[in-house]
């Protein structure tokens, strides 16, 4: 028998990508939840469609209604890091051999350049699986104006995204020499694993110590993550690696509590060419 919970997991999987937001998609799941209760049962054909609908049309309103709060956001904006150890279904939602990157960092940040309906068409269609018929019905919007939109997203996305693919292992390599370059001080090796154009983007969202503009150049980067370093040397700091957003990463800890969460974008040659620094607490405090 369906109910809720049989499909708790695919609305936060919708909820997360459509906003890049633990917190918001956790409020949009439970008032789906509300919503579905309110519901008259006599009137639901198919439960999964019906709440697919709920969580992407109030999906679509909040990303109508952070447009603006984006905009005077301070500084760069990042999407929240999520915990995707032990989660695969978070990370690949169905299993298809053309599946897309579709909960990294990057990827976020590039659905962030569709419009909130363009990006609920790709999402249901690309990630999630959903024939253009179905995703009319729950965009209320014909068939037609559907697939035009989806084959705008996606040829969007096609042309933006990275043309290569990096294994976790690779990734781990890099967070390794990384994390010794830091804490030895090396400037000459930091600068090694960094593409000469590295650019470091910094979220604290006006609440904790970040840069308040992206900064970029091999070396400039390199100094300025020794410098931020200096920052917190004087506190008793430690860092994990954990998976987030299908990728391991970095959280520094100070005092045991999160200060910061460190993600990377790697090249073609696996030198980092991105990376997304997190201090926000609103956006890091759940690890």
């Amino acid at each position: 028998m369906e109910t809720f919970e049989t499909y708790r997991s695919l609305l936060f999987s919708i909820a997360y990508r459509m906003t890049g937001s633990v917190m918001e998609a956790e409020d949009l799941v439970q008032e789906t939840y509300l919503r579905i209760q309110a519901a008259d049962a006599t009137q639901i054909t198919s439960y999964r469609a019906f709440l697919t609908t709920i969580i992407t049309r109030l999906a679509i309103n909040v990303l109508n209604s952070s447009r603006e709060r984006r905009e005077h956001y301070i500084g760069p904006w990042l999407p929240e890091p999520m915990l995707t150890a032990n989660n695969p279904h978070l990370v690949h939602p169905v299993e298809r051999d053309d599946a897309f990157d579709s909960i990294s960092t990057a990827f976020l940040l590039l659905l962030e350049t569709l419009t909130p309906l363009e990006r609920a068409v790709f999402l249901l269609k690309e990630v999630f699986d959903y024939r253009y018929e179905e995703i009319a019905q729950i965009l209320d919007r014909t068939e037609a104006a559907c697939r035009k939109l989806g084959t705008r997203a996606k040829q969007h996305i096609l042309d933006k995204r990275p043309r290569f693919v990096v294994s976790t292992e690779q990734y781990q390599r890099v967070i390794d020499s990384f994390l010794n370059a830091c804490q030895t001080g090396d400037l000459e090796g930091l600068i090694s694993l960094l593409t000469q154009d590295a650019i470091i983007y910094s979220d604290g969202g006006g609440k904790a110590v970040a840069g308040t503009r992206p900064v970029g150049g091999q070396e400039i980067v390199a100094r300025f993550i020794l410098g931020g370093l200096r920052v917190i040397a004087d506190h008793a700091y430690t860092w994990d690696i954990m998976e987030l957003n299908g990728r391991p990463a970095i959280v520094v800890r100070v005092e045991g509590k999160a200060f910061g969460v460190v993600q990377f974008e790697l090249s073609g040659h696996q030198l980092i060419d991105e990376i997304h620094f997190i201090t926000n607490p609103d956006k890091i405090g759940h690890l």
